[in-house]
């Protein structure tokens, strides 16, 4: 029977994320994850049924934990609508995911899980265009500059901007990846400047 102890399973789950991101998949067993969060051998078994749940509920945690905080979200609802708040917006956006280093790490073991386990590809596919969607909706009501297709386009580069910056710290370094995110903004949501 799988537990019910709220605070428990998000220690296992968040000990799952470390996991994760410090042995990859193939690392993530129960033995592991109990490790981890410094429980006695056999707990992740009872709260989680499969391992599949387990990669699966890392998977919708680590999205939980990327969200903006309350007082980000009043910040954003209350500057300014031009492309230098935008640029400001995704620089802010680029430094709360990076900072989340393990979590990030961990979606990346996850999405290469998902090319083995049609299962779970199914999951994080609904999730993550589920957020795509929510980013787009946000925008769109934000009266920022810019359309749906600059929204796809800044996630698809500001994500491999932060794989980057994960991966391989000293490509880039901190000035130029947010010179980056700047010229990102400008060139996709108001066009290249014309000379």
């Amino acid at each position: 029977m799988v537990r019910r102890n709220d605070q428990r399973r998000a220690a296992l789950v968040d000990a799952a994320i470390e996991v994760l991101a410090g042995e990859g998949a193939r690392g993530l067993t129960f033995r592991a994850v109990d490790a981890a969060a410094a429980v006695p051998l056999g707990t992740a078994s009872n709260y989680f049924s499969s391992r599949d749940d387990l990669l699966t509920q890392a998977g919708a945690r680590v999205y939980e934990r990327l969200q903006p905080d309350e007082a980000t979200l009043a910040r954003q609802r209350t500057a300014d609508r031009d492309g230098e708040t935008y640029a400001r917006l995704m620089r802010e956006l680029v430094g709360r995911v990076a900072s989340f280093r393990t979590g990030y790490l961990a979606l990346l073991e996850l999405r290469l899980e998902a090319t083995r386990r049609p299962e779970l590809r199914a999951v994080l596919t609904e999730r993550v265009r589920t957020d795509l969607d929510a980013n787009i909706a946000y925008h769109e009501a934000s009266g920022l500059p810019g359309d749906a297709m600059a929204v796809k386009l800044l996630y698809l580069a500001l994500n491999w901007l932060i794989v980057e910056q994960l991966t391989l710290p000293d490509v880039l370094n901190e000035a130029e990846r947010d010179e980056l995110v700047t010229a990102a903004v400008e060139r996709i949501v108001t066009g290249p400047a014309s000379s």
